[in-house]
């Protein structure tokens, strides 16, 4: 887990009205979710009880940002045909939906028009954005985290998350190729 994660729980606390996630890797390799990977790349079965010691950290997180009125969107660039880590993704993110996200999928061919951030990012309240920095194999990079509130860089960033979403699917509705 990234050593500022108190730091993004408290930006995501402090949100008023909305917290939106751009992700745009196709494999990440972040060592929390390591373990959880190998067992679904091994079994085909994907931990998706909200309670287990695994989800229930952010789902809380997720039900009280969401409880107090904030819209948490989260969109997902991939490619096609999806890599194992997008499957695995797209198995688990149904408790993402369940805790309270709206969750879309963009299949990057549907994104070359698009001007995109070079980073995954969050953007909250439309005032800050958080990006998120990864090393070349998908773990966290030092530092894995990057907090930025020039109003234009905040724009570019709104608009492009805004651009995704509007050509996204909704995540019941989109098949894995």
């Amino acid at each position: 887990m990234p050593q500022n994660e108190l730091r993004f729980n408290d930006l995501l606390e402090a949100a008023q009205h909305s917290a939106v996630h751009l992700e745009m890797r196709d494999d990440y390799g972040v060592g929390d979710e390591a373990d959880d990977f190998q067992h679904w790349k091994a079994t085909g079965q994907r931990d998706a009880d909200p309670s287990s010691a695994y989800w229930a950290p952010w789902v809380d997180l997720i039900q009280r940002t969401t409880a107090r009125g904030v819209t948490v969107r989260r969109a997902r660039v991939v490619s096609e045909p999806v890599t194992d880590y997008i499957r695995y993704e797209h198995a688990g993110a149904g408790v993402n939906v369940l805790a309270g996200e709206q969750v879309r999928w963009l299949p990057r061919s549907q994104a070359v028009d698009l001007l995109l951030p070079g980073c995954d990012l969050w953007i909250f309240d439309g005032a800050r954005v958080l990006f998120n920095h990864f090393t070349g194999d998908g773990n966290w990079a030092d530092p894995p985290r990057e907090l930025r509130a020039e109003p234009g860089l905040v724009k570019q960033c709104a608009d492009a998350f805004e651009a995704v979403w509007e050509r996204a699917v909704p995540h019941d509705q989109y098949e894995i190729h």
